[in-house]
């Protein structure tokens, strides 16, 4: 079996325990030095390699895959963040389907979940931001018009922008142009979960600068967190879910709301 592995952001302990056993038992690891750390893979058994695939190319590392599958073997296929996400993993699998190889997927933590635990913010606030976007921007490859960061900033959600801290003037201009608050916070997060993870706030407005003056390049994550200044209606930012007056399926709050 083949198991491509969500390995976190950074953190070797942020990692689902099923992602961890199957690294420990497996007979070959393939994994992305560049962005996945080396202790994560360095608790394995004895006699299995672990190779850094930063340097290969699609065909090497199938084959590689390909040959542990045929020899019975057990691949731990290593991906940070989580596989499904700006990763390489579709045409992996395409592959093996060709050839009838089985695999299956273990989710991982993505950087955008660490960085707003890291800064102890919430994506989501009660009566005032409902939804969350994950987009990028273009670059070598293209970002379809409507899901543009200038498209998506309309709805008024959280957003998180990956792969784009080369192009932090742009994201800005991209940000206002979509009608954001100029005094929107940002949380710009560098190598999240690394032991050089640095994290930063600003604002829309002043967003280039501070990348500049950081001197943030590569693995940084951008949260645009528009309920980060709202207080709400009451001057309250606390969830309905847990008041006194509100009723749900397993208590009774005193009236006769239910929950949906």
């Amino acid at each position: 079996m083949i198991s491509f592995i969500g390995a976190g952001p950074g953190d070797p302990e942020l990692i689902t325990v099923k992602g961890k056993r199957l690294i420990e038992t497996a007979d070959l690891i393939l994994y992305a030095g560049s962005l996945v750390p080396e202790a994560l893979v360095a608790q394995r058994k004895p006699g299995t390699g672990a190779i850094d695939s930063s340097g290969m190319t699609l065909e090497e590392t199938h084959a590689l895959m390909r040959e542990a599958d045929l020899a019975g073997k057990d691949v731990a296929r290593v991906h940070t963040g989580d596989p499904a996400l700006y990763g390489a993993v579709r045409e992996q699998m395409a592959l093996l389907d060709a050839e009838g190889i089985a695999y299956r997927v273990v989710p991982g933590v993505t950087a955008a979940f660490a960085a707003a635990a890291a800064a102890r913010v919430s994506l989501t606030v009660p009566e005032s931001v409902q939804s969350f976007s994950i987009t990028r921007l273009g670059g070598r490859t293209d970002v379809p018009p409507g899901q543009s960061v200038r498209e998506l900033a309309r709805h008024g959600g959280s957003l998180a922008v990956y792969l784009s801290a080369t192009y932090a003037a742009r994201l800005e201009k991209e940000l206002l142009a979509g009608g954001v608050d100029p005094r929107t916070p940002v949380l710009v997060a560098y190598r999240v979960g690394w032991p050089e993870e640095r994290l930063v706030r600003a604002e829309v407005r002043t967003l280039a600068a501070t990348v500049a003056a950081e001197r943030l390049t590569r693995q940084t994550v951008f949260l645009i967190l528009p309920g980060e200044r709202d207080t709400g209606k009451d001057g309250s930012l606390q969830s309905r879910l847990y008041a006194n007056d509100f009723s749900h399926g397993f208590r009774n709050g005193g009236t006769e709301e239910e929950d949906a």
